[in-house]
């Protein structure tokens, strides 16, 4: 099915991007040009899906981000993404691979407005040992489809990312933007990780384990999200991590609720069965737009950690005002507490709660993105929580991030806390309007010494160029000795037009 042409997508000084709608306004998903993100998720026990990639198995941790609407070969927003390989200093700009349409052993060419980037999983598809990285083009127009979309898988080697193969939209004339939501798991438990791949409808497509380099596909089902399908719908974002302990990936999907007239966004929590992913014991969830997935406290069952940084009373592009269903002033995240049954109790932390550092302010966007991993290695999973849209003394939307602690009663919000922003000493650069510090966080064991570093991304810097910063675990918190920054021109981004460098990373 054809869409409308594509749209010029430049950014706008708001941080947030409006990820609700009523069902006759879906097409309201994102505002100041960023796209919905992917957070990092672990699941307790999940016997393949791991918390961070490896593309090129040297233990180090490694990390993909986007710069999905980067210049490529004079093509605007055509995008591009960076494998950032981690070393014993860390990230850094020297050992990458910038990969667009145009690199070689890549399937597709870049053309205009494609985006290539803004969504990708990673995961072992082939089962050789290697990560490999699948990345959308979903914008990319298929024959006569405009926006149809495309996914290229990229293989893993002891070199890193390299070469591709296409996994072919199964029902181009049923939807649009195939890949524009994509999250990697063993759903079945067989010991190989799948893929399961949205687009504008709510019907999930998920690959099985033993993909391979000659294109020949595992094998694939389908299963239905309780949610709005049609253009700017359909699965937004997918994150995956084992909630029930069962040692089969679980999957949460969010998008715009049926059951409700005007259409919330909202989550849906999806086991993993023996035979993969099923609505058998699908549940309801809190809303929110990203989620991580990690063992806050120690019990053997993933946590799902869900940020939900909508203010009240938020107005959409059109002027028209929505009172929030569950919302609060600044934001919040939910934390659902898994178990055998799957979610179970849910506890809800703003800045105004315990020891948080800040405090709740209109605009802040607490909870726009999150990152699960274990920065001390006590085996609780810790959790980066950014409010991108936070203002510091006189810079708008200047951007910062809050780490709070694992422990066995969960979240730790009286002591421990930190908080980061470009202002804090040893940390590079400075508050400026409109960065966006905090637009994406991950979480990744960069330098292999068993502990999570951070990485914050800032997509919104040097008039969205965007950037990244690393921040390394000194063993017991983030520090900033060793931190750096990380340009889009220091990874060969182009910075004509808004790249955006650092607005997503793989999940």
């Amino acid at each position: 099915m054809s869409s409308t042409a594509k749209h010029k997508r430049t950014p706008a000084p708001s941080p947030t991007r409006l990820r609700i709608a009523t069902a006759t306004a879906v097409a309201a998903t994102l505002t100041g040009g960023l796209l919905a993100a992917s957070a990092g998720s672990a699941g307790a026990a999940d016997s393949v899906h791991h918390q961070q990639p490896d593309f090129n198995g040297d233990g180090y941790g490694d990390l993909a981000v986007s710069a999905g609407s980067a210049t490529v070969a004079g093509y605007k927003e055509a995008g591009q993404i960076v494998a950032l390989y981690g070393s014993a200093s860390g990230i850094t700009s020297a050992k990458r691979s910038t990969i667009s349409q145009n690199t070689a052993g890549v399937p597709g060419s870049a053309e205009a407005y494609d985006h290539f980037g803004w969504s990708s999983a990673y995961g072992d598809f082939n089962h050789d040992g290697y990560d490999d990285l699948a990345v959308a083009a979903s914008y990319e127009k298929v024959g006569t489809d405009v926006d149809g979309g495309t996914v290229a898988l990229l293989w893993g080697s002891p070199s890193g990312l390299s070469g591709g193969t296409t996994i072919p939209d199964p029902a181009v004339s049923g939807h649009d933007r195939w890949g524009q939501a994509m999250a990697a798991g063993d759903f079945n438990g067989d010991g190989k990780d799948d893929l399961a791949i949205g687009s504008s409808a709510a019907t999930l497509y998920v690959y099985k384990g033993s993909t391979t380099k000659s294109a020949s596909l595992g094998g694939h089902y389908t299963v239905k999200a309780n949610i709005i399908s049609g253009s700017g719908a359909g699965p937004l974002s997918l994150f995956a991590g084992d909630v029930n302990g069962d040692r089969r990936t679980d999957l949460v999907a969010n998008g715009y609720e049926t059951t409700s007239a005007d259409g919330w966004n909202t989550n849906y929590y999806l086991p993993g069965s023996a035979s993969g992913l099923t609505t058998s014991g699908a549940k309801k969830l809190k809303r929110g737009v990203i989620t991580g997935i990690g063992d806050v406290n120690g019990d053997g069952f993933g946590d799902i950690v869900t940020g939900q940084d909508w203010d009240p009373n938020l107005k959409d592009a059109d002027g028209n005002v929505y009172t929030v269903p569950e919302s609060v002033t600044g934001g919040q995240i939910h934390v659902t507490y898994g178990s055998a049954s799957g979610p179970a109790a849910v506890t809800n932390i703003t800045q105004n709660s315990g020891n948080v550092p800040g405090s709740s302010e209109r605009g802040d966007a607490f909870g726009s993105e999150l990152a699960l991993g274990d920065i001390n290695g006590d085996s609780f999973a810790d959790v980066v929580v950014s409010a991108p849209g936070e203002k510091l003394g006189s810079a708008v939307h200047t951007g910062a991030v809050t780490v709070l602690y694992g422990s066995a009663n969960g979240l730790n919000t009286t002591s421990g806390t930190q908080f980061f922003a470009q202002s804090t000493a040893g940390v590079p650069g400075s508050d400026e309007k409109n960065d966006l510090f905090g637009g994406e966080v991950k979480l990744t064991d960069a330098n292999k010494d068993g502990k999570a570093d951070l990485v914050v991304g800032a997509p919104g810097e040097n008039d969205y160029n965007g950037a990244l910063t690393y921040l390394p675990s000194n063993g017991t918190k983030i520090t900033t000795t060793g931190a750096r920054s990380l340009s889009a021109s220091s990874v060969a981004v182009s910075t004509a037009g808004y790249p955006q460098f650092g607005a997503n990373a793989a999940n």
